[in-house]
């Protein structure tokens, strides 16, 4: 088995990096049967990202301060274990964020897409699915939309719902809802074409993200599915994905 090994900054992945390397080898990511992300999820999104070209998956092991997307870090048996691994496929959103000075931005996300409020006064949002008017003033903190992987991160720390990660729905959910008071969010169809206006930009200025790719003075985003891009995530029999989403929701 040709493994490619791809590690954080961080010391202790470093390391881990070249302890693995010396026992297994090292291969070139476009020749690997498989690639190894050393480091927390931030890291584990960043490489599904940069190699979402490649046809290997990524195998993650945890190095890092978050590993939801992570298996447990161990030197031994590595092969074995890959060779075990579940597979999920995971399939991201595509941004299209339109500036205030006509600019566009686009981005992929695995996780979510926010809108963030940047300045000291809440932001005011309109939001449309699939061309039609669904909430013509929400007034928070930010919004955000959420893929099943993505629906345990910032998504359930905004109180957002846990999704099944075969589920062929999205979460809508608001940060800090002021008008409607307390509103907690939608469920949409993943096919679903989400578009959020930002209204007062300039007096109420918004950023968006796209796993923590930023753009600041956002005038409208643009948000769906992109089923054309699959990424292959493995984890260890017992502990993928749809085990950790439904076992997150008994702590």
């Amino acid at each position: 088995m040709r493994i490619a090994f791809a590690a954080s900054h961080a010391a202790i992945a470093q390391s881990a990096k070249a302890a693995l390397s010396r026992r297994y080898g090292d291969h070139a990511e476009a020749q690997a049967d498989v690639i190894v992300a050393l480091g927390g999820d931030g890291f584990m999104l960043q490489t599904l990202h940069r190699t979402q070209e490649l046809a290997a998956p990524v195998y993650g092991m945890n190095r890092g301060t978050v590993g939801f997307l992570m298996n447990e870090y161990s030197e031994h048996n590595l092969t074995e274990r890959l060779a075990a691994a579940e597979e999920a496929v995971i399939t991201p959103l595509a941004m299209r964020a339109v500036q205030t000075d006509g600019g566009t931005y686009e981005a992929l996300a695995i996780n979510e897409v926010s809108l963030l409020r940047a300045g000291p006064q809440a932001a005011r949002l309109k939001i449309s699915v699939d061309g039609k008017l669904r909430m013509a003033e929400l007034v928070c903190d930010g919004a955000l939309v959420a893929t099943p992987a993505g629906s345990t991160a910032y998504n359930y720390s905004a109180h957002g719902p846990i999704l099944p990660i075969g589920a062929d729905v999205l979460a809508l959910t608001a940060m800090a809802a002021f008008r409607p008071r307390r509103w907690r969010g939608a469920l949409l169809p993943k096919t679903a074409d989400v578009s959020i206006e930002v209204l007062e930009p300039e007096k109420r200025p918004v950023m968006a993200e796209a796993d923590s790719r930023s753009v600041r003075d956002v005038l409208r985003v643009d948000i769906r599915s992109a089923p054309e891009i699959a990424h292959r995530v493995l984890f260890d029999p017992g502990h993928g994905l749809e085990e950790r989403l439904i076992r997150e929701q008994f702590v």
